[in-house]
């Protein structure tokens, strides 16, 4: 079996899977050269599309604090950069289209120096 698709395998079976992690968006990417009355809505969809991307799901989730805190400084100057943490979940309800689900929550850092992403224990 080539390596390319060991590779495809392995992946499609850890995408059912639960899963936690932290990461580190730049915001700031995402956002400049827009109009200020598109900045924070377009950094909600950024990071909807970057959990999306990340975890595999359709369905994303987001948490009312990462809400606040994009929104926090008003809709024309959103932060430079948030620290998120995705969890993958089953989806419990029985008519769902999307087995699993991302729920995207906050991390409040003081700064951003050194940080990476990394996995984190579910419990």
């Amino acid at each position: 079996m080539p390596k390319g698709e060991r590779k495809e395998r392995k992946e499609k079976r850890q995408k059912g899977l639960p899963l936690s992690t932290e990461y580190t968006v730049n915001l700031h990417k995402k956002v400049s050269g827009l109009q200020f009355k598109r900045k924070a809505p377009h950094a909600i969809k950024s990071i909807i599309k970057f959990a999306s991307k990340q975890m595999g799901t359709k369905d994303v989730r987001i948490d009312t604090k990462v809400n606040k805190f994009v929104w926090s400084r008003g809709i024309k100057n959103p932060p430079n950069r948030i620290r998120i943490q995705l969890h993958r979940k089953k989806n419990e309800e029985e008519d769902a289209k999307e087995k699993i689900y991302t729920l995207v929550t906050w991390v409040p850092t003081a700064n951003f120096k050194g940080l990476q992403a990394a996995r984190v224990k579910t419990q």
